[in-house]
């Protein structure tokens, strides 16, 4: 999502109907001992976090959505995001999703730690703090470790996420989904045209859109989808590597999909021919990728038509009027 730039600024998820254990953070000082109770951050980092002394605060880019600092302390430091106005379920939707990424043990990407409310009001999420190098990362080291996630990320209940989560801003519902053509066209594109009529006004795309998505399987025959962990927000500000070059991707969007659906954001990713030739060759281009990539983007501009404005609509209808021509409806 474009709008969410940031150094180490991991991705929203919005709140969720499924609670899972919670994960807590919050600001902190570097005198802590003395006040525990009123910072649920610094409680953490001085027990759980196992440090005993905070010796820095510093701000680290945190995007237009939340707060964001590291804590640096004699056990390491930890990157904190805050929020104060939103509560815990963003960040354990986040937690939930970076989560599923560590745990394939391919592509790099902070560990968290532990999400909460804050004292008064919003919520925190702690995590590990990457240190970042000085390039954005090895296009094809890129394509071959994503390609892994997406092969070793699997799901048994289908398509969809076991949370709620966020793209930049805007509610992603996950719910679970046997069928791929029929959880793209309802959760994905028909909730987008669904809000750009609602608060656009925009009927016209609507309807285009839903014409669209009544007719849009014959863009899938002859081969297999299978549900794969999908970053699913995947553009160059959140594409970075750490100090020893290895690839780190951050604040995400998760869920389990069609593996083509994670290049939806490519048109603001910068992904060359290396990081497409070392995709490949781990996880295979499959029939009618050039026919489908473009129904990808879409819903990624319709996301930003809805959050930015009129600027992304010419995007969005276009792709929309060349597949109905395309597909002769």
């Amino acid at each position: 999502m474009v709008a969410s730039v940031g150094v180490i600024s991991l991705g929203v998820s919005l709140p969720s109907m499924f609670c899972l254990p919670r994960i807590g953070f919050t600001k902190r000082r570097p005198f802590v001992m003395a006040a525990l109770s009123d910072d649920p951050v610094q409680e953490w980092i001085l027990t759980e976090g196992k440090a005993t002394q905070i010796t820095g605060i510093r701000p680290v880019g945190g995007g237009c959505i939340n707060l964001a600092s590291c804590y640096e302390t004699d056990a390491g430091s930890f990157f904190v995001k805050t929020n104060g106005s939103i509560g815990p379920s963003m960040f354990e939707a986040e937690a939930i999703g970076l989560d599923a990424m560590y745990e394939t043990r391919t592509i790099r990407v902070p560990k968290p730690y532990k999400v909460g409310p804050l004292r008064n009001s919003g919520s925190f999420i702690i995590m590990e703090f990457i240190e970042f190098g000085a390039s954005r990362s090895n296009q094809a080291e890129l394509g071959r470790k994503l390609a892994e996630m997406h092969k070793a990320g699997k799901s048994e209940k289908g398509f969809g996420f076991p949370v709620n989560n966020t793209v930049g801003s805007t509610p992603q519902i996950n719910t679970w989904c046997s069928d791929w053509i029929q959880f793209y066209g309802e959760q994905r594109l028909g909730y987008q045209l669904k809000l750009a009529q609602d608060q656009c006004g925009d009927s016209t795309i609507y309807q285009r859109g839903q014409r669209l998505i009544k007719n849009m399987a014959p863009l899938f025959e002859n081969i297999v989808i299978e549900p794969c962990l999908l970053h699913g927000d995947l553009w160059s500000g959140n594409i970075t590597s750490d100090k020893n070059g290895e690839p780190v991707i951050l604040d995400p969007a998760c869920y389990y999909g069609h593996n083509e659906a994670e290049f939806g954001m490519s048109w603001c990713a910068g992904f060359g021919g290396s990081f497409y030739n070392s995709y490949f060759e781990v996880m295979p281009k499959q029939p009618g990728f050039e026919k489908r990539r473009d129904l990808y983007l879409l819903y990624h501009y319709l996301n930003h038509y809805n959050l930015f404005g009129s600027g992304y609509r010419s995007s969005a209808i276009s792709i929309i009027d060349d597949y109905l021509r395309m597909l002769n409806v």
